[in-house]
């Protein structure tokens, strides 16, 4: 079986006037067959401040893991907590930083 078929699954967001909601599914799987349910896709990235990877569960992982070491040097550097907007500027830089 390759390493290509373990999917994640979804994550939606919505924003209200006053509130925000973040949502996901557990399942982790290789095609029909369920392996586990409680794989997590959404993550605290600061107090109010929650990212949600879907797809592929190690890159979901990797991902995860390279924002929690960039927030937590940028906590270091800058003794605050990340901003959402300095945080949407980490994942994008991260993801497009091989292009």
């Amino acid at each position: 079986m390759s390493i290509m078929s373990y999917n994640g699954g979804g994550v939606v967001a919505m924003k209200g006037k006053e509130c925000v909601a973040i949502a996901s599914d557990l399942r982790f799987g290789i095609q029909l067959q369920t392996i586990g349910l409680d794989f997590d896709k959404i993550f605290q990235a600061g107090p109010k401040l929650y990212v949600g990877f879907p797809g592929l569960a190690t890159d979901t992982q990797t991902v995860h893991q390279r924002l929690k070491f960039r927030t937590n040097l940028y906590e270091l550097r800058e003794n605050r907590k990340v901003s959402p907007k300095v945080y949407a500027s980490m994942v994008g830089n991260l993801l497009y930083e091989h292009r």
